[in-house]
């Protein structure tokens, strides 16, 4: 019985004029097309899951997990998915903003600026603070004075290279957050 309504009912629609028959599929080139893709990683926890960013222009236009990372293996969290929002959002700063000690007003300058004024300052402290000898005459070439802690983004090498430098400054406190 439920045959021949399936079958009555096909034949009625048939006669209105639907097609029941197999419809012809087409596949719409992917925005990804002519993209430029990057890999890097997550900037949110100390997980490092993969990422596989497509640049046009310049600008991204996709973020999505890397199948081949070894972490994620392609799935992202919902912060993870959210980077493109991040990317391409109007109230991202795209410009240096600097506060002055004691003022209550930010002001824009130029990343030329910024990098040389942290430099001047790490340098200023680090001359004003540094320890050629301990107490007991030990040579000891440190600073007490700056300590420096390490973002999840980077990989092993950057990290190798990251506390190279903190060293190389005789930095005592040293760390990571891929540790806490």
């Amino acid at each position: 019985m439920a045959v021949s309504g399936a079958t009555a009912l096909g034949g009625l629609l048939g006669k209105l004029g639907v097609d029941l028959g197999p419809s012809l599929a087409h596949a719409e080139a992917l925005k990804t097309r002519y993209a430029k893709e990057s890999t890097t990683i997550c900037p949110y926890c100390g997980v490092g899951c993969g990422l596989i960013v497509s640049t046009m222009n310049r600008n991204v236009i996709n973020v999505e997990g890397d199948p081949d990372h070894p972490i994620n293996q392609g799935s992202l969290c919902c912060k993870g998915q959210s980077l493109y929002q991040v990317a391409t959002s109007d109230r991202r700063l795209t410009k240096v903003l600097y506060r002055a000690p004691r003022s209550a007003e930010w002001e824009e300058v130029s990343w030329e600026w910024a990098i040389n004024r942290i430099a001047d300052r790490v340098k200023e402290t680090r001359d004003k603070y540094f320890t050629k000898k301990d107490d007991k005459g030990r040579v000891v070439n440190r600073t007490h004075a700056i300590a420096a802690l390490g973002g999840a983004a980077l990989d092993n090498e950057e990290c190798y290279l990251y506390g190279k430098l903190m060293r190389a400054l005789g930095l005592v406190f040293i760390e990571h957050q891929a540790r806490i």
